[in-house]
């Protein structure tokens, strides 16, 4: 069962401070924003751990099933080009999240990170907080991992993780080719998901069904936030759903080599030391059974969540969002990690669903899976506060594409760099100064690289010029003309 969290010492305080950003929202929002509770959308926000855009079936994967999702795809608007801007640190995880709950671009939220506490949750500036001011129960439950302290950002929180489920030394550099693979997907003794006695993904199914039949019985509108483990490693999951994907019906991705050929300060990163070096098509198939089966055993969960709100007799007021905090190579390009610059890394599911959304549409303008926060904002009739850099997906819904985005920012830490325009893909690894392009509308598995090509050169500073923008707008200030002159060039 659910429990409110409990008041801190400076409740008083917090207390006030509340009632203070309810009557400046009631200032800046427009008319009618802050109108009778019923009136206003319930946001349910489903958030998955390193689930890549290609792993729904119904968005043209045949290989993995996920009926609850495709049920989603079917119902509201899928955006085919989500992304995270990527990360200050190895832990991906943690920047996107960072990002998400603050609104702030990469780099700006990189310099708020280790006060995050102090500067937005203390200052009611969080998502959940922004929300609650204007009237919402809020609700978390599931994966936080950010430096603020959850316990205190939500109306109510059930089973707050704070970051991966536990991966044993068993869990790496497996399976190895001709040896018994003593770790197994499907074993609680090797804790992980089952860590508690029950896998995590039925707890955080748990935590929603419950709370639903409760919001069932108020007026108030309600945000969730629920937040998924899964499908990170170690990927574990109950025998019959890993039994589901026999080894000889996975395919091996096409861009499948034994190891990638360039140093970008991520090869041997943890991620990285799940499968053997160099990788093998059958260490690959494996990870790719266990990547599917956590995936559909996660999509029976959102199934029963969405038979929960239909229960609650909220469904026709709620809008739901699912997306995940980044993808996941899984034997792409060599690579296991999400520490890359590769659309299978940084590319996400994202579908909304509710009142006045047109079932079955794809939208193919670019957009950050951050903007989530913004969107929810604008559907709760509050004004976007100033320190908020993402922006709502609700125009580009409704057909209009003026305020856009025409390109894509990817960074992570101060060794990779992208920028995806006009259809093309600039990748760059300042350590080794090396520079890979991409034609994604022609090529989109990114299998050939076009810098060899003369003629491509022009398109490449084209690129350039635009990722410099992009790194004012998002904080970036990492220089780039000494390493690629040739690109900064006129």
């Amino acid at each position: 069962m659910s429990t409110s969290c409990p008041p801190s010492p400076n409740f008083p305080l917090q207390l006030a401070r509340k009632f203070s950003v309810v009557l400046w929202l009631a200032l800046i929002v427009g008319s009618g924003a802050l109108a009778r509770a019923d009136e206003r959308p319930n946001i349910l926000f489903i958030f998955a751990d390193d689930q890549a855009f290609d792993t729904i079936g119904a968005l043209g994967n045949d290989e993995v099933e996920t009926p609850n999702l495709d049920q989603l795809v079917r119902r509201g608007a899928t955006f085919t080009r989500a992304y995270n801007q990527g990360s200050w640190s190895g832990a991906v995880c943690v920047a996107s999240r960072t990002m998400l709950v603050t609104g702030r671009y990469l780099w700006h939220a990189n310099e708020v990170y280790g006060q995050t506490d102090k500067l937005f949750r203390q200052q009611q500036r969080l998502w959940p907080q922004l929300l609650e001011a204007a009237g919402y129960e809020t609700y978390f439950s599931g994966k936080w991992h950010i430096r603020a302290d959850a316990q205190q950002a939500f109306s109510v929180c059930n089973h707050v993780r704070p970051g991966m489920p536990k991966q044993t030394p068993q869990g790496y550099n497996r399976p190895q080719d001709g040896k018994p693979d003593v770790w197994s997907p499907y074993d609680p003794k090797f804790g992980g998901f089952w860590e508690g006695g029950k896998h995590w993904s039925e707890v955080l199914g748990d935590d929603g069904v419950d709370y639903l039949s409760r919001a069932a019985k108020s007026d108030k509108p309600f945000f969730m936030y629920l937040a998924f483990n899964a499908p990170h490693d170690p990927r574990q999951s109950p025998k019959e759903y890993v039994d589901n994907y026999p080894l000889d019906k996975i395919s091996i991705p096409k861009s499948f080599v034994p190891e990638y050929p360039l140093d970008i300060g991520a090869n041997r990163i943890r991620d990285e030391q799940l499968a053997p070096f160099p990788r093998t098509e059958h260490s690959i198939k494996v990870n790719r059974q266990e990547y599917y089966a956590i995936i559909t055993h996660l999509d029976v969960q959102v199934g029963r969540i969405l038979e929960a709100l239909e229960k609650s007799g909220k469904a026709d007021n709620t809008y739901i969002f699912f997306t995940a905090d980044h993808g996941l190579a899984v034997g792409r390009h060599g690579l296991m990690g999400k520490q890359n610059m590769f659309d299978h890394s940084i590319r996400v599911p994202f579908m909304v669903v509710g009142p006045n959304i047109q079932g079955g549409q794809k939208v193919e303008s670019p957009i950050y899976l951050q903007d989530a926060m913004a969107t929810s904002l604008d559907l709760a009739g509050i004004e976007k506060p100033k320190h908020v850099e993402f922006q709502s997906v609700m125009p580009l819904l409704r057909g209009d594409t003026s305020g856009a985005r025409d390109a894509i920012y990817s960074g992570y830490l101060e060794v990779q760099r992208a920028v995806t325009y006009e259809g093309y893909k600039l990748i760059l690894y300042p350590k080794i100064k090396a520079a890979l392009l991409y034609h994604l509308d022609q090529d989109p598995l990114e299998l050939r690289d076009l810098m060899g090509d003369e003629s491509s050169r022009v398109i490449a500073k084209r690129l350039f010029k635009k990722l410099q923008q992009l790194q004012v707008e998002t904080g970036d200030q990492l220089k780039l003309e000494k390493d690629y002159p040739e690109l900064a060039a006129s």
